[in-house]
């Protein structure tokens, strides 16, 4: 049971995960009356523009889990469990979704956006990856294939965000990469549809004009004023270290180090993705992919690093156990070939089952016998997570 204390503190003393009871001082015109649970630094940052200055509150006072070895340099950040914050994070993929659409559709018409949302929006998406990563990480793998415009940019954003974090990266720069990844492939709106969803190979023409939604991208990104470090992260996510990469054919000593791992997490969320034309791969073989295109194409050592931050079995993926029952990997452990997963299948018997973590490193009664995807057993996996897992 959750132990908590109530106390009165300064407003800069306040974090996310304790409850506000009570707004003892405050100043500006804005008056704030209401109470409840902080749930992110936003939150803070909101009461303290609103001038609250002292405030009471309970404080949790359970012992703080234990984490994993940090890469070097990492900040470290206030943990909260999996299973809270998969409540939130949750809501912010939803929201992340409506956003793109909302951008897109933006973009399409030839209309401005507010430069400011999707960049708030991503500071959200870096504050829960610092609360917990693996509740995002395992929503990047609950896809729709008709979704995949929206969910694509978003995933690659989450995924980019988690891979700066593990190689120590400041949380500006963790900010960056995140709204990178969430606002890199606006221009594959102005392209036709009947070339963006071509069931079968491309055309040369066709082709070309898929490369041009980099160069469209760039132009948006430049009439609404967006950075400049930004724009050169987005236009480099095609780019290749031998140069044959495009739009501008740039070599490895031209390539930035944000845009070489833009590349990284854009073409890993790509090969994984369900398509309205094809399924996606699981995770293990799109590494292979990945591994195989360095160092020629992509940064080796990026990449390699990128392996060990995802994990053999990435968070989100599903595994067939030897006890032939199928799971979802909620964490990864020291040994990334024996993570805590989340059984929800029986194979032998054909149905649901009550979820149940199990931490690989402690059991050695079961283990994982290959990588797995719900089409290959006809589950609707989607629909089963969104009932047991974020509720």
């Amino acid at each position: 049971m959750n132990q908590s204390i109530t106390k009165t503190i300064t407003i800069n003393g306040l974090r996310p995960g304790m409850v506000v009871i009570e707004i003892i001082e405050q100043s500006g015109a804005v008056k704030v009356t209401s109470s409840g649970r902080v749930t992110s630094q936003s939150m803070v940052d909101s009461l303290k523009a609103k001038g609250v200055k002292k405030l009471r509150v309970s404080v949790p006072v359970d012992p703080p889990e234990s984490e994993p070895a940090a890469a070097p340099h990492t900040h470290k950040h206030d943990k909260t469990s999996f299973n809270t914050e998969i409540i939130t994070a949750e809501k912010l993929h939803r929201q992340g979704k409506t956003l793109q659409s909302e951008l897109l559709e933006a973009v399409g018409n030839g209309l401005s956006f507010d430069e400011q949302i999707p960049r708030e929006f991503s500071q959200k998406l870096v504050a829960s990856i610092n609360r917990n990563p693996d509740a995002l990480l395992c929503l990047t793998k609950i896809k729709e294939k008709d979704d995949y415009l929206l969910e694509h940019s978003l995933n690659v954003a989450i995924i980019l965000a988690h891979f700066a974090r593990y190689l120590g990266m400041n949380d500006e720069e963790v900010v960056a990469l995140a709204h990178a990844g969430f606002l890199h492939d606006l221009g594959k709106i102005q392209v036709a549809d009947e070339i963006l969803h071509k069931r079968g190979k491309l055309t040369d023409a066709e082709m070309d004009e898929m490369k041009n939604h980099v160069k469209y991208g760039i132009d948006v990104l430049e009439e609404a004023n967006m950075d400049g470090h930004l724009i050169r992260i987005v236009s480099e996510h095609h780019e290749r270290l031998d140069g044959l990469g495009y739009p501008h054919g740039k070599t490895a000593a031209e390539i930035s180090q944000h845009g070489r791992m833009l590349a990284i997490a854009d073409m890993y969320d790509a090969l994984t993705a369900d398509r309205c034309y094809k399924p996606g791969m699981t995770s293990q073989k799109a590494i292979k992919i990945l591994l195989s295109e360095a160092p020629e194409k992509l940064d080796k050592n990026l990449l390699e690093n990128f392996v060990k931050c995802m994990g053999i079995f990435p968070v989100g993926s599903l595994v067939k156990l030897s006890n032939k029952k199928l799971a979802m990997v909620v964490k990864q452990n020291a040994s990334l070939a024996k993570p805590v997963v989340k059984v929800f299948y029986s194979l032998g018997g054909g149905h649901f089952l009550e979820p149940k973590d199990i931490d690989l490193s402690q059991d050695d009664r079961v283990s994982i016998e290959s990588a797995a995807l719900a089409s290959d057993y006809d589950i609707d996996f989607n629909a089963f997570f969104q009932r047991s897992v974020t509720v």
